[in-house]
């Protein structure tokens, strides 16, 4: 038995809006029921077209949005809005892609220097783009995905053409989404990755860093409009079915630890953050007494054997040590899936361990929290709260659904 999907993107050749799409399509959404979903936004003059394309050596699936009238006009943030208020898609689906606009719009914002809701959406308003944001949620929906994560995101390099004239790859809206992000630059001199495509994978994505343990159940390939010779352009995802529930995984990662008592303190918090950058799954600081009665840290890491240099270089280039202890651990772990629950703000994802059939441990995803308490200015404590009690509540209307 399964209580959902876990879904992994592999974003060797960056993202983008449609390669979702058809990479959701190829490994398994039926077309018919995506096009039937697509039908409840109640857009008229759009139609979805399913073709195989071939990228460099990769076969993939390309879904084409054909516009035959409607709207191709640059839209505001409030108009999206009402279009989503005014459709039949379920209420999920409509939070995540709000949330998707919202992420975008205050990322075109701080680009371009203008209020979230004065943002007019020139490469994400017309309808094509719009359909690809809520497609892409459906598709999601359809294949029961309840955890998603994503390797680092390759952005591209050189120069884009924009409605704001020519601008650095990746763009400034893409930059501003990659804050928290690893990202990096490969490949042909083109953007590779789009605001798009970014704001739908920090929308569903939990968890960014090398690919964690999971059994593909299938593999899908999405491609866009662009072939560079040469290059495989296209978005690979992985799909494996979550077992059911009280059903612990396992797995084996590396601890490298290594004690510390001549670093300048201020400095813990950059390498903590370079270390997560660099794939580590979690870093801790444990104060000590070493020899001679020095006060001092012992620095730990835990990571995927595959990360192993990565981690040696930030410790050996940013901290003091000579020396590092790597032991090999095996991990017991619950299986894991994400609800999202509205509040004042914005949407929160609460991630959901189950320990057993009847018993399960529910947070709050705290980097949800920190943004909409640093976009309202309400106290953190105020949104982490307001999420628990949202995810009691639906709980307690819906006692027997996932989530």
């Amino acid at each position: 038995m399964y209580v959902g999907a876990h879904l992994h993107f592999d974003c060797y050749s960056g993202i983008s809006g449609d390669m979702i799409l058809g990479a959701l399509v190829d490994v398994g959404v039926s077309f018919p029921d995506l096009v039937s979903g697509l039908k409840q936004l109640k857009l008229s003059g759009v139609t979805l077209r399913k073709r195989r394309v071939q990228r460099g050596a990769i076969h993939a699936t390309k879904v084409d949005v054909v516009i035959t009238s409607g709207l191709r006009k640059p839209l505001s943030l409030r108009r999206i809005h009402t279009i989503l208020s005014t459709s039949r898609i379920p209420d999920t689906i409509k939070q995540q892609s709000r949330s998707v606009f919202d992420r975008l719009a205050e990322a075109e914002g701080h680009a371009h220097r203008v209020a979230k809701d004065h943002v007019h959406f020139h490469e994400v308003g017309v309808l094509d783009s719009f359909v690809d944001i809520v497609g892409g949620l459906i598709c999601c929906d359809l294949l029961g995905v309840t955890r998603v994560t994503a390797s680092p995101v390759n952005v591209g390099s050189g120069t884009l053409q924009s409605a704001h004239g020519v601008l650095p790859a990746p763009g400034p809206a893409v930059a501003m989404l990659a804050k928290g992000v690893p990202i990096y630059s490969a490949g042909p001199a083109r953007e590779l990755t789009t605001p798009t495509g970014m704001a739908l994978l920090r929308t569903l994505t939990s968890e960014f860093g090398p690919m964690p343990v999971m059994t593909p159940t299938a593999v899908g390939y999405g491609a866009g409009d662009a072939d560079p010779e040469g290059w495989p352009n296209a978005l690979r995802v992985f799909l494996a079915r979550t077992p059911s529930r009280g059903v612990r995984e396992r797995d084996t990662v590396l601890q490298i630890e290594t004690n510390l008592d001549d670093v300048n303190p201020q400095t813990y918090e950059y390498v903590m953050e370079q270390l997560f950058s660099r794939g580590a799954l979690d870093v801790t600081l444990t104060p000590v007494i070493m020899k001679r009665g020095r006060p001092g840290i012992v620095l730990t890491c835990l990571a995927a054997p595959a990360q192993l240099d990565q981690i040696l270089d930030v410790m050996f280039q940013e901290t003091t040590t000579l020396g590092v202890r790597i032991r090999e651990v095996m991990r017991q772990i619950l299986p894991r899936r994400f609800s999202p629950v509205k509040v004042r703000g914005g949407i929160v994802r609460m991630k959901i361990a189950d320990v057993n059939e009847v018993t399960a441990k529910a947070a709050p995803e705290y980097l949800d929290c920190k943004q909409i308490a640093e976009r309202t200015g309400r106290p953190v404590k105020d949104v982490l709260a307001d999420a628990a009690l949202a995810y009691s509540k639906q709980r307690t209307s819906r006692p027997t659904g996932r989530g």
